[in-house]
């Protein structure tokens, strides 16, 4: 028996999920107390008995181990505090191995994030649309022209909203509608309510205020009417059912009512799926999805809000008569990452156990069992909501085998990690680490980090003494606090994990000199003032060399090909698809790879994504680089002039502006294609550009790159599609407008995190002060009288010469690590 419980669990811990049911995450400065993550009492039955229930005891444990720190609340919140949203929703959301996640965004909470933001964690997100939300918003609207609404003009805004809103709903897909019926006035709908008794009820409801929706005969008239659309466009209708908080009337929540709805001619071909297991109505629900075509089941909250013997009892319920394929996973997680992940750990211990139990007592085989658990999981929403396109999206069995955190021998490989690597990038663009015993990481580095003398941020490349005039001495430590979730295993050395590193003055305060946090303020200043954010994609370029004839210490290039040469790639293969593989395996998208015009020269390019993960994965991708060339005993440069007479190498950064979704940066109607924001924005990295290159061509070695006529952008202008200018905008196959920028002076030697810190902050400025982009540049500017476009900086010196006296740069990244970036500078 134990083998086949291995076989069903080992399924089930290696499916990708669909999360067919969730709401937003909220800010860590909401209002919200992480209890409400625990339960769904609210107020004075909170506060004083929501830590008394299983849930609540069973998820501390829970989350103690996932995070490492004690289970308590107090130790929970404290590590929260420390991560930060972005880390802990990482972290839950690779645990958890969700692949898929549809967001109904009507569920209003304080500092909520928008539907695209989730974009970062998860491969796919779709939107399902409230509708109780929709026509609240149009009656707040009000009417056009300032008339009074009648049910008929309210009707036809309602349904032709519903119809449309699949092509104003920003960039997302609509997969379906859902209903809160059941919070509102009850399920007991009657389909066949009159249009007389529903003005009157719009009439009632209109003068209510706040404006609100209440009005049962109002609200009946409007469910019948989202039915019908949701019909003629084929979209399914999720339905609140059975248990939530006090607002709704638990008797009228019994799916039962719906007999009226379900007997209706006109929905008998509608799909309608039944939220939260219908419980305490579970039996019941399991009844009506076995007489009803229409009906499906999804059992989000009930998994993991009930006890361990209530989930099994409500699953195994719901399996009693409903059939297999009419079962569909959720999390129903909201407002707090651990909501998704442990109603994903639940749902796979629980699935387990009830499968087994079902095979056990003969009702399936073993097979029949592992095709219920992958269609529960994954298929069976694919099919409902027509997501079969985003099959593709799914991680790897082996990635999600990775992924979830649960007990069967896969996960029980942990055991054998030995070390643990701390990687942090230092002022000089070098990639540094500590490694710690994977025991002392779990009892003590994740509260504490590990110590750091401050003035080793103000080390030069190649050279362990302090630069000169710094500000950072051998007085005074920082923690390097370790970012979970940023934690992986090493592909090259399975028994390492790595983990990247945040500096802290002590646990919880962070230090204004941390690279990656000097990014992330940039990035959230940005946020603040302008609701604008950043995705990144990096270009990187290398050098892959053998040993000369001349003697060991020289080095060649690996091949004499030319530029995507195919005979090239073909003698690196095995070279290239190991670090493909390793990349893959650390979570980092590859957008493309080819042999360079370099001998031995190769680029590998990254896909656009977060500004923060974007500098992290190129840390990441160096490491890997350097490694497996190791690996295969020949060596690995980033150096951005290897050799004097070859082609210099650079890590090309493409940049876009973004807000709710959509590309702020582009404008095909305007004259340069791109928005007023995306000009100022634009216009703020060209006017620094000097001072920026002092963060991202760092090594007087860059300036052997920096040459006209080589594409590596020495002059001071901008132009579209123009390789010689140093910022490129570009635009998309099918448009006009520009979707990003390119900045072309950015090398190998610079710290990413920096990088992108001061080309934010120049932008940032930029938008402060409405700066006007000045002509692009159409021709090679080398081409030019002399003097027309001025050159970049030519040699390190003069670059950081415009840093030191750029106030502006300054002030948004910090005098003290400005300070600490040009001392180093002078010593390089």
């Amino acid at each position: 028996m134990a083998v086949e419980r291995e076989r069903i669990r080992d399924a089930i811990h290696s499916t990708a999920l669909v999360d067919g049911h969730a709401h937003n995450l909220v800010g860590m400065d909401s209002h919200m107390p992480l209890l409400q993550a625990f339960s769904e009492s609210q107020g004075e039955a909170l506060a004083r008995f929501g830590s008394q229930t299983l849930c609540f005891k069973r998820s501390l444990r829970d989350l103690s181990q996932l995070y490492g720190t004690d289970a308590s609340l107090e130790s929970i919140e404290a590590h929260r505090q420390a991560a930060g949203l972005e880390a802990l929703t990482r972290e839950c959301f690779h645990a958890a191995g969700i692949s898929v996640l549809l967001l109904d965004d009507g569920l209003a909470m304080d500092k909520m994030k928008a539907l695209d933001w989730h974009k970062g964690f998860v491969p796919v997100v779709h939107r399902v649309l409230r509708i109780e939300i929709v026509a609240e918003a149009i009656l707040k609207e009000g009417p056009p022209g300032g008339v009074t609404w009648t049910l008929d003009s309210f009707a036809d805004r309602f349904v032709g909203s519903l119809k449309l809103y699949p092509f104003f709903a920003s960039l997302y897909i609509l997969v379906a509608f859902k209903s809160i019926a059941a919070y509102r006035s009850g399920l007991d709908i009657d389909p066949t309510v009159s249009r007389r008794d529903a003005e009157q009820g719009l009439v009632q409801d209109m003068v209510s205020s706040p404006l609100r929706l209440k009005n049962k005969l109002l609200l009946n008239f409007l469910f019948v009417l989202a039915l019908e659309v949701a019909c003629s466009q084929d979209l399914p209708m999720q339905i609140h059912s059975g248990f939530g908080d006090k607002d709704l009337d638990l008797r009228l929540s019994n799916p039962l009512h719906l007999r009226a709805v379900l007997e209706d001619e006109r929905f008998k071909k509608c799909r309608l799926v039944l939220l939260h297991a219908s419980y305490p109505f579970v039996q019941e629900a399991s009844y009506l999805a076995s007489v009803y075509a229409q009906v499906y089941l999804d059992f989000g909250l009930a998994i993991p809000k009930l006890s361990i013997r209530g989930m099994e009892n409500t699953l195994s319920q719901l399996l009693e008569l409903a059939p297999l394929d009419k079962m569909m996973f959720s999390t129903d997680g909201y407002a707090f990452p651990e909501t998704y992940y442990l109603g994903t750990k639940w749902t796979r211990e629980v699935l387990t156990k009830v499968l087994y139990n079902a095979y056990v007592d003969g009702d399936l085989s073993v097979e029949e069992s592992i095709a219920a658990a992958e269609g529960i999981l994954q298929k069976n929403a694919l099919s409902f909501y027509k997501l079969n396109g985003d099959a593709a999206s799914s991680p790897s069995t082996a990635a999600i085998k990775k992924m979830v955190h649960g007990k069967d021998k896969v996960m029980a490989a942990d055991k054998e990690i030995k070390q643990v690597r701390l990687l942090w990038g230092d002022g000089s663009g070098q990639r540094r680490c500590r490694v710690v015993p994977a025991e002392r990481f779990k009892t003590s580095i994740l509260k504490h980090g590990v110590g750091l003398v401050e003035c080793g941020m103000a080390l030069p490349a190649g050279i362990d003494a302090v630069a000169k005039g710094s500000g950072l001495s051998a007085v005074g430590e920082v923690r390097l606090m370790p970012d979970l979730a940023t934690k992986r295993r090493l592909p090259w050395y399975p028994q390492h994990e790595i983990v990247l590193g945040n500096m802290h003055i002590v646990p919880g305060s962070p230090w204004e000199c941390c690279p990656r946090g000097t990014l992330q303020c940039t990035l959230e200043i940005l946020k603040k003032e302008f609701n604008l954010e950043i995705r990144v994609g990096f270009e990187n370029e290398f050098y892959l060399l053998k040993p000369s004839k001349q003697g060991p210490l020289n080095w060649t290039g690996l091949d004499t090909t030319n530029y995507c040469s195919a005979i090239s790639f073909d003698s690196s293969s095995h070279i290239m698809d190991d670090i493909y593989d390793s990349l893959k395996k650390l979570d980092i998208e590859v957008e493309q790879m080819h042999a360079e015009a370099g001998n031995g020269q190769f680029e590998i390019s990254l896909n656009h994504c977060p500004a923060s993960t974007a500098a992290d994965n190129v840390l990441l991708l160096r490491d890997t680089v350097k490694s497996i060339a190791l690996k295969h005993h020949i060596n690995a440069t980033f150096l951005p002039k290897y050799f004097a007479n070859d082609l210099g190498s650079g890590s090309h950064v493409h940049m876009s502006l973004w807000e709710g979704g959509v590309n702020k940066l582009m404008d095909e109607t305007s004259r340069y294609g791109m928005s007023p924001l995306g000009e100022e924005f634009l216009a703020g990295v060209l006017h620094h550009l000097p001072s920026i290159l002092a963060f991202t061509a760092p090594h007087p070695n860059s300036y052997a790159r920096l040459r006209p006529c080589t594409w590596s952008g020495a002059f001071q202008c901008w132009g579209h599609s123009n390789r010689e200018a140093a910022l490129r905008t570009l635009s998309p196959p099918d448009a006009d407008g520009v979707s990003n920028f390119e900045l072309k002076a950015f090398d190998g030697m610079a710290n990413p995190h920096l990088g992108l810190a001061a080309i934010v902050a120049a932008g940032i400025d930029g938008l402060r002060k409405h700066m006007v982009l000045p002509e692009g540049i159409s021709v090679d500017p080398s081409t030019l009288p002399k003097g027309t476009v001025p050159s970049l900086p030519s040699e390190l010196s003069a670059a950081v010469e415009a840093l030191n006296a750029n106030k502006d740069l300054k002030s948004i990244l910090g005098e003290k690590l400005v300070r600490a970036i040009c001392a180093i500078r002078m010593v390089s």
